[in-house]
């Protein structure tokens, strides 16, 4: 378990206390963009990798049970098809607050597409993957692991907005203007409109055939089948 903590704290601190904060512009000052973003991404990739290894252990011995909850895997299999649909979707569509996308902020028109929804649908598949996985363990060591990438996640949304606004504040007041971070909030406030055409059917097929991809093969994947 110390091990798992360690992983889990190491993932949560780089995301908080480094890629949100001041640290971030020092480091980027004395190693460059690229540099940073290297170094960032194999530390990052690493602890996941440790966090995993470490999760995959304990799985193997058990941990203490919290709660359980009768039924709910299948309770939360639409849950599971709407995250796949936010994260497939999210990483296929240009956004500017993806990665190295910051200038879409001031090239034509960045509010299309799942953009409309939220601006961080990658990050808001993310928190439903993990909150659908947290509920359906209910032990100690899955609430560690799944609750650090629920928490990342939520982190991350506001971190990422305060950055473009800091690096372009007149072009990320326009767009903050036009989208949320809550799913279809700004559509319900009526600062933009839901046009489903624009998301691309290619992208939700593609969405859809990796959720069906990880239902048949989530029990040799994972040890836990959702078939059957």
């Amino acid at each position: 378990m110390t091990s798992l903590i360690a992983a889990c704290a190491l993932f949560l601190l780089i995301h908080s206390l480094i890629s949100g904060t001041g640290l971030r512009t020092r480091l980027i000052r004395a190693v460059g963009e690229g540099g940073y973003r290297a170094g960032f991404s194999i530390v990052s990739l690493a602890a996941v990798v440790w966090m995993a290894m470490s999760y995959n252990v304990i799985s193997e011995t058990g941990s203490n049970i919290l709660w359980i909850l009768p039924n709910i895997v299948h309770a939360l299999m639409p849950v599971m098809l709407l995250a796949l649909l936010f994260a497939v979707i999210g990483v296929t569509t240009k956004n500017p607050t993806s990665v190295q996308q910051e200038g879409l902020l001031r090239q034509g028109d960045p509010v299309t597409g799942i953009v409309r929804v939220t601006r961080h649908p990658f990050l808001v598949g993310v928190a439903l993957w993990a909150g659908a996985h947290l509920l359906a363990n209910g032990d100690v060591a899955s609430v560690i692991f799944f609750g650090t990438f629920l928490l990342v996640a939520l982190i991350g949304m506001p971190n990422i907005d305060r950055k473009r606004a800091q690096s372009d504040p007149d072009g990320w007041a326009v767009f903050a203007a036009r989208t949320s971070r809550t799913p279809f909030l700004a559509i319900i406030q009526g600062r933009n409109s839901f046009r489903l055409g624009e998301i691309g059917w290619w992208r939700m097929a593609l969405a859809a055939a990796v959720y069906a991809a990880v239902l048949v093969a989530h029990g040799w994947l994972f040890g836990v089948p959702l078939l059957g």
